[in-house]
């Protein structure tokens, strides 16, 4: 356990991020563009390379407005990546991609560990850079537990951008320091929390994202199943 910082008083509602927090995001993102590049043939193109240059342009689609759904970004996204890379685009590229993040399954300690802070009497709030249709396969996989989830499509804005945000607090009637978010993205999450000034935990799942070099989390942990336990010692 890495405790960085004093939490202050208990918060009532707990946020989370949703891909590479709760949801196995970069297994099945790869297995996803495997998926798209076996109906390729042989490319010479692995999933590793399309994902990065994918990932280079839809965060510079996110950033744009006016907002966009995030199938429309994830569907240009994937096709400036692929043509890029010398691939043929079709739409059913971007229907097996948005098919696949939707089927995404938790990792295994999630669901006992969002369990167990349901039964300490905190309200789970997911907040997530994705549409309400698409995150609603995986929510569902989530046994119940989560209390509500805001998406970019409800909020019109993208993670790090403070109106997603804003609007969370404005749906759970609460303020930023009313909450502790808790997320595995330095260049979302843990950007927005340095902006915003929210408390914020980050789950370094060791997938080589690197924290930010002036912004340092309120607690950083391996897995979700450490936060009861700070929770615990914390008197929470």
């Amino acid at each position: 356990m890495t405790l960085l910082a004093n939490f202050g008083a208990r918060p009532a509602w707990l946020t989370f991020d949703c891909y590479g927090t709760l949801i196995q995001w970069d297994e099945g993102l790869v297995a996803a563009v495997d998926a798209i590049l076996a109906t390729k043939g042989t490319s010479g193109v692995s999933a590793q390379r399309l994902i990065s240059v994918y990932d280079h342009y839809e965060h510079a689609l996110e950033a744009e407005r006016p907002h966009r759904s995030f199938r429309a970004v994830a569907g240009q996204a994937l096709g400036m990546a692929m043509r890029d890379l010398g691939l043929d685009y079709q739409d059913r590229d971007m229907e097996t991609l948005t098919s696949r993040i939707s089927a995404m399954p938790p990792f295994q300690e999630v669901v006992p560990a969002l369990a167990q802070l349901k039964k300490m009497g905190f309200k789970l709030c997911i907040v997530s850079n994705t549409d309400d249709d698409i995150i609603a396969g995986n929510v569902a996989q989530l046994g119940g537990h989560i209390d509500a989830v805001v998406t970019a499509q409800q909020a019109q804005a993208y993670k790090p951008s403070r109106q997603i945000f804003d609007h969370v607090y404005g749906q759970l009637g609460v303020t930023s320091s009313d909450v502790v978010h808790v997320c595995a993205s330095p260049h979302l999450d843990l950007v927005a929390a340095r902006d915003i000034g929210f408390r914020c935990i980050w789950i370094d799942r060791s997938t080589a994202r690197l924290p930010l070099a002036d912004y340092t989390p309120d607690a950083i942990f391996p897995r979700l199943d450490r936060v009861p336990v700070l929770f615990k010692q914390l008197g929470w």
